[in-house]
């Protein structure tokens, strides 16, 4: 018998647990439900205030928009009345203006006419008894400028070159023929004058000019280059001494500025002689044109 009351009080131990723990489960689960209910409620609260706000503020900025519409229009129509206004006085108070104006011209024009006339007899009596004094004045500075321009032409006369030693031509310029050399053993260009002349003789300076250089040229020897006027350049070459000048000096037509010597390479099986040569603007020219005798 005890057994028995013991498995039954067992039993319901087991069923009151249970229950108690039904229980628990349905109000939690209940308390959830509410709280999930809530929220929605308030979610959907809050949507339908937003929905509320947006709807107001569309049509306060509609209304805005339409009054600021028909505040600019009202603006613009005003100004615009305004505008043809002010035109019309404006056109009105031009065209009286203009035609004051034209009337004042026309008597003024009359007047000036009188005037103009009055003016002309009294200079056309003036200028025949009293002579210009600036006609005499710019006909003295006509002639002083016609004898300026004649002094700067009479200063800038053509540049004429003189022989730079009395001889023979013994070798023409063969600028574009070729002519044999007996040193070279061939047949060459020739681009200015060999004059003969002995050993020491004096050579001159062909034109004013300045010393440009005096160099030992490997070809030619001893040679000295002289710059004249219009571009030209004289070339002196085969010469002894060149000591009776320096670079930059500024010399004299037929002033001195070496000795003719043998020291030219390549015309060294030649008689002794002075190899001249005349260029102008570096084109070398057939000096035999301008020297003159």
């Amino acid at each position: 018998m005890k057994r028995g009351k013991r498995f039954l009080e067992k039993d319901n131990l087991i069923i009151y647990v249970g229950t108690v723990i039904f229980l628990i489960l349905a109000i939690s689960i209940g308390i959830v439900m509410y709280m999930a209910n809530k929220t929605n409620l308030e979610l959907e609260k809050t949507a339908e205030n937003n929905v509320a706000d947006n709807k107001t503020l569309d049509e306060s900025t509609e209304n805005a928009s339409t009054s600021m519409g028909k505040t600019v229009e009202e603006q613009e129509n005003a100004l615009t009345e305004k505008n043809l206004k002010e035109d019309t006085e404006s056109s009105s108070n031009s065209n009286l203006l203009n035609n004051n104006t034209t009337n004042e011209d026309t008597t003024s024009t009359e007047h000036q006419n009188s005037t103009d006339n009055t003016t002309t007899s009294s200079e056309t009596s003036t200028t025949q008894d009293v002579p210009d004094e600036s006609d005499t004045s710019q006909t003295n500075t006509d002639s002083s400028n016609t004898d300026d321009r004649a002094n700067v032409v009479e200063t800038k006369k053509e540049i004429s070159f003189i022989k730079p030693i009395e001889g023979e031509i013994i070798s023409e310029f063969a600028k574009e023929n070729l002519i044999y050399s007996e040193t070279l053993k061939e047949w060459v260009t020739h681009t200015g004058i060999d004059i003969k002349a002995d050993k020491t003789s004096v050579v001159k300076s062909s034109a004013p000019g300045v010393i440009k250089s005096i160099v030992n040229d490997p070809r030619y020897g001893l040679t000295v280059v002289i710059t004249h006027d219009d571009g030209f350049e004289t070339v002196y070459s085969n010469l002894l001494t060149a000591e009776f000048v320096v670079e930059g000096e500024e010399v004299e037509q037929g002033q001195t500025i070496g000795t003719v010597g043998n020291t030219a390479a390549f015309e060294s099986s030649m008689d002794s002689h002075l190899h001249f040569e005349l260029l102008r603007n570096g084109e070398y020219l057939d000096p035999t044109i301008y020297l003159n005798n």
